[in-house]
């Protein structure tokens, strides 16, 4: 199954009295790399869940959002700091005094000091929530997969199009190809008739063909779009792997622009010339492509 690199996932929940929202999203990275933004005290909650994405996406930069509410039914208590309300007051009560003014100190003033209250929660079930959080995260994850994977047979059937304009490229480099040996051996010939028109000397037959056999030489690609056919051969097999295959058809990628740029070195036809910057083009289009692969 072919996985793009980028995608997006999100679950908004209520487990066990707690808003739970997990967001999830990608874009491509060399490697796996992960960041996760959760709401304040709850931190050990970052490195289960970088594993638990880890487990299923092997490469991309990615970043996930947790936000988790506070359960209905945990017992809170608000403690009032009685010395330091007592300290406030007298404090406001010496102010009105020594300059003459009204003391209007409320209760609602007076909460609004710092420190006034103080908030005692009950400890929080880390297993518990642990596995609460995970199940939203299992939700998002899964949308965020099929994200991927809807994108990755997009392009797999991208790359298999082009792969197939390249290998109709080749066939008719190959069917060309040994067409210019003879057409370099024709205007050979018919440069030293022309050389010799007026001169009583035979052409000397073997020496021409030791001329075309070397051309031909210099200018055979049988090889270079045989390797060609075996790169695309394995393109296509990797595309039907259940595995991360981006790497690996990475490198095909570049064995295949070796041959490409090979065979542009050595053909001597305009319209062979033409055909190996199409090969190339099609095969820049599939790197762009394989650079989203996971």
């Amino acid at each position: 199954m072919v996985r793009s690199m980028t995608g997006f996932g999100r679950c908004e929940t209520e487990i066990n009295g707690r808003a739970i929202t997990v967001e999830i999203k990608s874009v491509n990275h060399r490697y796996f790399e992960f960041s996760c933004r959760l709401t304040r005290g709850y931190s050990f909650l970052e490195d289960k869940l970088k594993a638990f994405v880890n487990a299923r996406v092997a490469r991309g930069k990615i970043d996930m959002f947790v936000s988790v509410g506070a359960a209905d039914d945990v017992p809170c208590e608000v403690a009032v700091n009685h010395s330091l309300v007592s300290g406030y007051l007298t404090a406001m009560k010496e102010i009105a005094d020594t300059y003459g003014i009204e003391n209007d100190a409320t209760v609602v003033s007076v909460s609004r000091f710092p420190d006034v209250f103080t908030v005692n929660k009950a400890a929080v079930d880390e297993e518990q929530l642990t596995a609460d959080v995970l199940s939203a995260a299992q939700t998002a994850l899964d949308s965020f997969l099929l994200m991927r994977e809807t994108e990755g047979e997009k392009m797999k059937a991208d790359i298999l199009g082009r792969a197939q304009t390249i290998l109709g490229i080749v066939s008719e480099i190959e069917a060309r190809s040994p067409q210019t040996v003879a057409e370099y051996e024709n205007r050979l010939l018919d440069r030293i008739r022309q050389t010799l028109e007026n001169l009583s000397v035979e052409i000397d037959e073997q020496r021409v063909l030791t001329e075309v056999a070397v051309f031909a030489d210099k200018v055979a690609v049988a090889e270079e779009t045989v390797r060609l056919r075996s790169h695309i051969d394995q393109l296509r097999a990797f595309l039907e792997k259940n595995e991360p295959i981006g790497r690996k058809i990475d490198f095909i990628i570049q064995e295949m622009n070796r041959e490409a740029n090979t065979i542009g070195s050595k053909v001597q036809d305009a319209a062979l010339a033409h055909k190996v910057v199409d090969i190339k083009s099609e095969i820049e289009k599939i790197r762009e492509q394989v650079q989203n692969i996971e």
